[in-house]
């Protein structure tokens, strides 16, 4: 099994997922280039989905994997399915989180709109906070305790404070393409279809501003052995330890 994660997020992220699952599969999370422990890029132009799908197969190829089931946290599924496009036997299944070949254009301003941008908090206490009052809303019922473990997955640590875990570079770059695209996000709908001869899974949060139920709907129609889960009080994205996205996964991995 392989974990892709969002386009400013990392391996942590899969953390609970990653440890329940190991235990009867092997489990890799890597972190995408300018995240995480990744080494960052010279220029902001080599941070695209298609030279992550060329990291993600020298991965497989350096790790001895043939042939894995996917889980594809929004980025994460879209260098999944441009991999099924490319590499079609590389993938035995696929989980999208939160993501399909349609993006609703205001979700992906509103990331642009913080992406690289702006100092890390002065303390965890702060970056918690921070995550709160930016996400409270589409997140509803989260604790404290909550938000404080948000803030150790979202920021890296240096010296005992958070620091951002991400190249900066990454935000130009979704910055730069959504400039190009001039307000017409070009869809995904072809690279969807090479899903089509194995079993896909779609997770969407409630309040998704990214996934629109939908597209979740027009996805069903489009492939025939697609299943899907709404997790009710999440936005983007679901964090996978839901239970009715536990639930999901587990029943999908059986089938796969």
């Amino acid at each position: 099994m392989i974990c892709l994660p969002g386009l400013t997020r990392n391996s942590k992220d899969f953390d609970d997922l990653a440890r329940r699952l190991s235990a009867t599969r092997r489990v890799l999370c890597p972190d995408l280039r300018g995240r995480g422990r990744s080494q960052y890029c010279e220029n902001w132009t080599d941070y695209t989905p298609a030279n992550e799908v060329l990291d993600i197969l020298d991965l497989m190829g350096a790790a001895g994997i043939h042939q894995a089931v996917f889980v594809g946290t929004s980025r994460g599924g879209i260098v999944a399915m441009l991999m099924a496009a490319q590499r079609p036997t590389a993938i035995r299944g696929v989980v999208l989180n939160d993501i399909g070949p349609e993006v609703a254009i205001a979700g992906l301003q509103r990331i642009a709109g913080y992406a690289g941008i702006g100092d890390a908090p002065a303390t965890w206490t702060e970056a918690a906070f921070r995550l709160r009052m930016m996400n409270e809303r589409e997140f509803p019922n989260l604790t404290s305790d909550d938000w404080y473990m948000q803030a150790r997955r979202t920021f890296a640590e240096e010296n005992g404070v958070p620091k951002a875990d991400y190249d900066a570079k990454i935000g130009t770059a979704l910055r730069k393409g959504l400039e190009a695209a001039n307000g017409a996000l070009p869809d995904m709908w072809p690279q969807f279809k090479a899903l089509g001869h194995i079993p896909v899974l779609v997770i969407r949060g409630e309040n998704s501003d990214i996934l629109s139920a939908e597209t979740v709907k027009q996805m069903g129609k489009r492939h025939g052995d697609l299943s899907s889960v709404t997790v009710k009080d999440r936005g983007h994205v679901p964090f996978l330890d839901e239970p009715e996205a536990i639930a999901a996964i587990d029943g999908f991995l059986a089938k796969c």
